[in-house]
């Protein structure tokens, strides 16, 4: 946090349902109720007035923190929060997105039992200067990482096996930090976070399904590269974190769809009936929140088009309507959440699309989204030593009025890179280096921007030279057959 705003604040009761903090006030001041409501009360009249004014009670602004426990820690996670609350009540506090790197500071708690601590979706569109410890309703969620990897799930016991699935518990180290390094020129992320909790909200109050329907399935599409699967990815993780206090146990689910389609007639179905028995088995658990994740699902539904004109063996549509009637059934779980992306938009079935409640284009980064790409890549080299100086540079979300010319420099490059994916454009530092540094152990940052514009050049003519090559070997075989 940085040092800016001014708060009288002490903490004199604690309440340990949902994440709530209650501040005894000597004075008219704000409180922040279990359920992160915002009211005011007065202490000369301890029947609170029921009329709330609605200027004073807008202005919390909710400011996620996520406090990763130490393996090692024993203390409870409400412990923890209380200590991290104490620490973060700073009368000078602004809250930023990104790491707190001070709480071990005299903190003997957070010293022994906090891995790191993170500041998450402040949105800077309205909140630009971050926002003030007395304007922030603060929502602290504490979790532990899971490092045992992803484990497999297999079609049946045979030698010719392959796997179903991927199967990781979570939070998982695999995923830490990936929600916060994916960039986009659109609001997805937040989008995304407020539907997982109107689908929650929806199936707490009970709502008819058969007059409202939603059916837990979100459609990710666009071109390779973009980041489609990582943010399903690292919206299972974020998720798991968030809703930590209501489902202790979270798992994200990975499907091959390529292995739901089996060599022996009529036993493909089977295969699908299996995988979804085992889902519908890790369901049972109210307790545990099961993400499944279908990637490239137009490879499915592509099928069953091919299926349905005659292209493709009848056995791939019994797949497919498998598989929508699995989806049918799930959408009846509140702990369930189907994440499905594709690179064909227009190769995925209709009855498939009608089933999504998002319908998600995520294209290409535009100008300032390359920029902030590269931005984090830069600075993560600066960070290890690669890049010598500790000149860190900003990102387009500090909205930066005077960019120094080594920012004016890499606003050139994200410019120049125009139709690289985000997937290239993570490349594109390390080709720099390889290509352009002569294997420094440690250079300039002048000097690497430089080799970053030589780059993301070698990567747009290798891009042409390809293109070029695929037509001249196509109007070849033509020749040919003349």
């Amino acid at each position: 946090m940085e040092q800016s705003a001014n708060m009288n604040s002490d903490m004199n009761n604690y309440n340990n349902n949902n994440n709530g903090y209650n501040e005894n006030i000597v004075e008219k001041k704000m409180l922040v109720n279990n359920n992160h409501t915002t009211t005011t009360i007065d202490s000369n009249n301890n029947n609170s007035n029921n009329t709330i004014n609605s200027s004073i009670s807008t202005i919390r602004v909710p400011v996620h923190v996520e406090i990763c426990q130490k393996p090692s820690s024993s203390k409870s996670a409400e412990t923890i929060k209380k200590a991290v609350y104490a620490f973060l009540q700073d009368p000078d506090g602004i809250f930023n997105n990104g790491p707190i790197l001070n709480f071990r500071e005299g903190n003997d708690i957070l010293a022994r039992n906090v891995q790191s601590i993170n500041v998450s979706d402040i949105d800077y569109e309205q909140h630009s200067a971050g926002v003030p410890v007395w304007k922030a309703d603060i929502k602290l969620y504490v979790y532990r990482i899971n490092i045992d990897g992803a484990s497999e799930e297999y079609t049946d016991e045979s030698e010719e096996s392959v796997s179903s699935c991927s199967q990781w518990v979570l939070p998982a180290k695999e995923f830490h930090g990936l929600w916060e390094n994916l960039i986009y020129d659109i609001d997805i992320k937040q989008s995304l976070l407020q539907y997982c909790s109107t689908a929650l909200l929806f199936s707490d109050q009970s709502v008819n399904t058969n007059i409202i329907s939603w059916n837990r399935v979100v459609l990710l599409h666009g071109p390779p590269g973009t980041g489609k699967t990582s943010l399903c990815k690292a919206l299972a993780h974020k998720i798991s974190i968030r809703l930590s206090d209501r489902y202790p146990n979270s798992l994200l689910l990975e499907i091959n769809a390529h292995s739901l389609f089996s060599k022996w007639f009529s036993e493909s179905g089977k295969l699908v009936m299996k995988l979804f028995q085992h889902i519908n088995d890790l369901v049972d658990d109210e307790q545990a929140l099961v993400c499944v994740l279908i990637d490239e699902v137009e490879s499915l539904t592509a099928a069953r088009t091919g299926a349905m004109s005659g292209s493709e063996p009848s056995d791939a549509i019994r797949v497919v309507n498998a598989l929508l009637t699995q989806i049918d059934q799930l959408k009846e779980r509140e702990n369930v959440l189907i994440l499905t992306t594709s690179n064909i938009s227009e190769a995925i079935d209709l009855a498939f699309v009608d089933r999504a409640d998002i319908k998600q284009y995520i294209g290409l980064p535009n100008a300032q989204a390359r920029y902030d790409i590269l931005v984090s890549c830069v600075n993560e080299l600066t960070r290890v030593g690669i890049i010598n100086g500790q000149q860190f540079l900003r990102t387009s979300s500090n909205r930066i009025t005077n960019p120094t010319s080594l920012e004016n420099l890499l606003m050139q490059v994200a410019t120049f890179a125009v139709g690289l994916s985000g997937r290239s454009l993570r490349k594109i530092p390390f080709q720099a280096h390889a290509f352009f540094c002569n294997g420094a152990s440690s250079i300039d940052l002048q000097t690497y921007l430089n080799a970053l514009m030589l780059a993301v050049k070698k990567e747009l003519k290798s891009r042409v030279d390809l293109s070029k090559k695929g037509d001249t070997s196509s109007s070849g075989s033509v020749n040919d057959k003349k």
